[in-house]
């Protein structure tokens, strides 16, 4: 018999053994400062409402009517949005309803299970977005480095919403958080560099932020107000309240803040490339309510800020990008020059170890140990290229705490805590690896997070942990951690330095035809498609992945003649081919395979004459490398710009001048700011991950043009100007 999954806790039923699960969107209530309807469609009848509606909306009942029954506008409002898309960003509403009449601004979504859900609160006045949008867009763009966007963020959103603690929150490869940068009232105590546990932010919470990206908590000792009836009629089932706005939050995570002291709170989610990066966590220490036009201006910058972190994301790497060529050069110098570049690789230690803040690196290749730095000795180095061998893990290896892992390098931890090694080839041994020494360090933690739970004589008095007081852990035995950005620049270093030792060896190969059995094992082994011939073209070696790449059976490659035949255009390769063998040419360029089940495979040709001497031509050899991540780079490059050219043409709203003028000039920063950040990121991102960072750019930029189009028309709205009777569609 199978163990059975344990099953979800139901919302306010869950305790700090399974939070984790707990169904916090089908929460069945709501906060007080508003109500909600919920709508059979298409006839528009009440068939749901939060317990507090009709006497917030000043209305006498509610429930089995239609929505064009009531006294108001709400109807024509909701009526004129149904044919639209409202399943990702709610629509918003301005409204008169009730008796006396009142206004309320409303937000309208669809549920996964069908119908409509409105939420109303009451209205507030508009925002001057000139002066909130504006000049903050300008600043995120113009920062240069992770520190002064967080730090420059913090203070916009401090200035925008007022709250007494604006936090950027980051998450780490493990899921704890640390703030980032920080803004406060001067008499509140300084949350900046705390970090905490993993567990304070559940993964179905996490969930929800990357879907709903701005949440508010008006007052933390706000009395929930139910739903009636307490089962959507529609399903059966409670009411999915994921874009919820008013939805009640967890009673675990309404103790948190208790707990804290915080009565107040608003988050947005900053998404990068698709992946939760953090949060902006926004404190206040009295109840505060956050009007519609706040929130969307805030999940606009919020937006903003997380296409601006994928910008300097991007540029780190590039900056690695442009070392790692640099690299390459000197080692290609090297092996024209003294056929060797084993010496190049040490020759200028600080550009190897600088840039991922390495104290040592050795070089373990055929049995030889290089080494600059602050490194193990050469008999222990031996062990540890014993000991990556036979490391699950096939390519980048990395760990903080060598000694931990393997206690037998224990005694090593002074230096070797921190190691990051790149396999330069199949063959076992053969490795670049970087050291970091231990950093006994403080880690500042807020609150315990070892003792996240306080339990009573009762099980009811479980509650999440009460002090935030800084708990400081003493941290030994590991090194700083490895960053994205160093793992990055570590696997451009490697698959570079593999490159060189294929191409080293396959020189040596033509060379040395004595010891060809061992080393065109080692070419033949290579993940890289390569071929190697003697002085008269004749075929010395095809290894198994250019085999690969055909189709099967692979044809009979005897001769450089036999190659043409295998590409779409035969006649441009016979042409470079020739003038390869008649006067040792180098060819450089790109060729388009006959590939395998009739596709065709662009690859990038390397082919270069080897010469024993000025005068004596030992053989060729050709590298190819496949194109196809280069060619989808390239196309989502062109899709990313047709489709943000065609899809964001910068057309007015036709609603009036003044406001037209702002809307077009809001829109233009936010697409200069991915525009810029598509530049940088297709300038520098391994090519494999430039189509799903692009994909998440221009998707940002669509959430961001109808939150600022939703946020125009409902400032409008309030201020009593009439759009046109014929809206200019979008492009």
């Amino acid at each position: 018999m199978t163990q059975q999954e344990p099953a979800n806790p139901a919302f306010g039923e869950a305790d700090l053994s399974n939070c984790e699960r707990e169904q916090i969107q089908f929460a069945g209530s709501i906060q007080p400062n508003g109500a909600l309807l919920v709508l059979r469609e298409p006839e528009l009848e009440i068939i749901q409402t939060s317990a507090n509606a009709c006497d917030f909306l000043g209305l006498e009942s509610l429930l089995g009517t239609r929505l064009d029954q009531i006294e108001g506008d709400l109807a024509d409002k909701v009526s004129c949005h149904l044919g639209d898309r409202m399943d990702r960003i709610p629509i918003a509403v301005k409204c008169r309803l009730g008796s006396p009449m009142q206004k309320f601004d409303g937000l309208v979504h669809r549920p996964p299970e069908g119908g409509l859900i409105i939420e109303l609160e009451e209205a507030s006045a508009s925002l001057n977005l000139s002066q909130n949008l504006e000049g903050s867009l300008r600043k995120i763009l113009e920062t240069a480095s992770l520190t002064e966007l967080c730090t420059e963020a913090a203070t916009i959103f401090k200035d925008l919403i007022g709250f007494d603690r604006i936090m950027i929150y980051r998450f780490d490869e493990e899921g704890h958080g640390e703030v980032f940068a920080e803004r406060r009232e001067e008499h509140l105590e300084p949350f900046l560099g705390n970090r905490y546990p993993a567990s304070d932010i559940p993964q179905i919470a996490r969930r929800l932020y990357e879907r709903n990206r701005v949440r508010v908590l008006a007052d933390v000792d706000y009395e929930p107000v139910p739903l009636e009836p307490g089962l959507s009629p529609l399903t059966g089932r409670d009411l999915d309240m994921s874009l919820c706005n008013l939805r009640s939050m967890s009673p675990i995570h309404i103790q948190y803040l208790q707990n804290m002291g915080v009565n107040a709170t608003l988050v947005a989610s900053l998404m990068v490339a698709g992946r939760l990066w953090g949060l902006i966590a926004c404190h206040h220490y009295s109840p505060r309510r956050v009007p519609y036009e706040t929130r969307a201006v805030v999940e606009l910058l919020a937006e903003t800020v997380a296409t601006r972190l994928a910008a300097l994301e991007s540029f780190v790497q590039a900056e690695a990008e442009l070392m790692v060529q640099r690299l390459e050069q000197r080692l290609i110098e090297a092996i024209s020059r003294d056929g060797d570049w084993k010496s190049a690789l040490f020759e200028h230690s600080r550009s190897l170890l600088q840039p991922l803040d390495a104290g040592g690196a050795a070089l373990l290749f055929e049995g030889e140990v290089r080494t600059t730095g602050e490194v193990p000795g050469t008999h222990e180095l031996r062990s540890i290229g014993g000991w990556l061998d036979k490391q699950e893990t096939k390519g980048q290896i990395s760990t903080t705490s060598l000694g931990l892992e393997a206690p037998d390098f224990a005694a090593l931890t002074p230096v070797a805590s921190g190691v990051l090694a790149m396999p330069l080839s199949s063959v076992p041994g053969e490795y670049l690896i970087w050291f970091r020494p231990e950093r006994i360090r403080t880690v500042t933690w807020g609150g315990n997070p070892f003792k996240p739970v306080i339990v009573g004589n009762d099980p009811s008095d479980l509650s999440p942990r009460r002090s935030f007081s800084q708990w400081h852990q003493v941290v030994e035995g590991t090194a700083d951690p490895w960053t994205a950005a160093d793992l990055s620049t570590a696997h451009l270093v490697g698959n570079t330095l593999a490159d060189v030792v294929l191409q080293f060896r396959s020189v040596r190969m033509v060379i040395a035809q004595q010891q060809l059995d061992q080393v065109s094992n080692q070419v033949q082994g290579s993940e890289q498609p390569v071929i190697t011939t003697t002085p008269g073209g004749r075929i010395l070696l095809v290894n198994d992945a250019f085999k690969r790449l055909l189709n099967s059976p692979a044809p009979e490659l005897s001769s450089i003649n036999d190659l043409p035949a295998l590409f779409v255009d035969p006649n441009a390769v016979r042409q470079s081919l020739d003038e390869l063998l008649r006067h040792q040419n180098i060819w450089r360029g790109e060729v388009l395979l006959k590939a395998k089940e009739g596709e065709f495979r662009a690859l990038r040709v390397r082919a270069d004459a080897v010469m024993s001497a000025p005068d004596q031509l030992l053989g060729f050899v050709f590298l190819f490398t496949d194109l196809t991540e280069q060619k989808t780079a390239e196309k989502a490059r062109r899709h990313f710009q047709e489709k943000l050219i065609g899809r964001h043409q910068i057309h007015g709203l036709q609603i009036n001048s003044r406001s037209d003028l702002l809307y077009r000039n809001l829109l233009s920063s936010v697409i200069g700011n991915a525009q810029l950040a598509a530049l940088e990121i297709t300038d520098s991102m391994e090519l494999a991950q430039i189509p799903a960072k692009l994909e998440s750019i221009q998707a940002s930029v669509a959430r961001s043009r109808e939150l600022l189009e939703h946020l125009m028309w409902h400032a409008m709205a309030d201020g009593g100007a009439e759009p046109s009777d014929d809206p200019e569609p979008e492009s």
